[in-house]
């Protein structure tokens, strides 16, 4: 099936990007050689819901189950995502980000309601702060904002950057590759640990997405 690129103009911050399309049942879901796989949903509870993940709310956690499930397609595994409003985290991952700077994810918008800000996100968390909150950079699917959109991090909020904007394509996975290192330089103005704390999911309310595998490879 034909594959098309899309490339983002993700200059500010040093940010580098590029999506491309592939047609469903096309998913590359095999790791590169030198490529670590953070997550590829091959496990599940008896629910659904992916093994080793937490709720960022514990107050929801009937909810979250409910909204993030592994499914299969194709013998492909995946996270769908359907209507969930809150986010799910994998926490103490094994991950050097200077070594293996590139991180690497797919997704795949089937439904998105108007007003829906962000469409989805992930968050790369490289550190902790003094309180050991994590200390994270957040990727965002946004419906409105164009794509490089960098919105700076509050006390209690992440800095975003946009690597994907509008509500189109449906139905068509998305590939989305950063530097995850140099943007967590230039937007914290420090090195990271030599262990990455962990990663995140968002899916917003009534938005329906599927998350592939997640990846880190080196810059070269």
């Amino acid at each position: 099936m034909e594959m098309r690129m899309l490339v983002g103009a993700i200059g500010l911050l040093g940010l580098m990007g590029w999506s491309s399309l592939l047609g469903q049942g096309d998913v590359a879901f095999a790791a590169e050689p030198g490529v670590l796989v953070l997550e590829d949903f091959q496990s599940a509870d008896q629910g659904g819901f992916p093994i080793d993940w937490q709720h960022e709310n514990q107050r929801s956690q009937a909810k979250g189950r409910d909204a993030y499930k592994i499914q299969s397609e194709d013998g492909k595994k995946f996270l769908a995502a359907k209507d969930a409003g809150q986010r799910i985290k994998k926490r103490k991952i094994d991950w050097d980000p200077k070594a293996y700077p590139i991180l690497t994810w797919r997704w795949r918008l089937h439904k998105a309601p108007n007003g829906s800000e962000p469409v989805a996100a992930v968050y790369a968390s490289l550190d902790t702060d003094l309180m050991f909150i994590p200390v994270f950079t957040k990727y965002i699917w946004s419906a409105g904002k164009p794509e490089g959109t960098f919105v700076e991090g509050g006390m209690f909020s992440g800095s975003e950057l946009v690597v994907q904007s509008g509500v189109l394509p449906v139905g068509e996975w998305v590939e989305e590759r950063v530097n995850v290192y140099e943007d967590f330089k230039r937007i914290h103005k420090h090195e990271p640990q030599e262990k990455a704390w962990g990663i995140s999911l968002f899916a917003g309310p009534g938005v329906e997405i599927d998350f592939g595998p997640v990846t880190v490879g080196p810059a070269n």
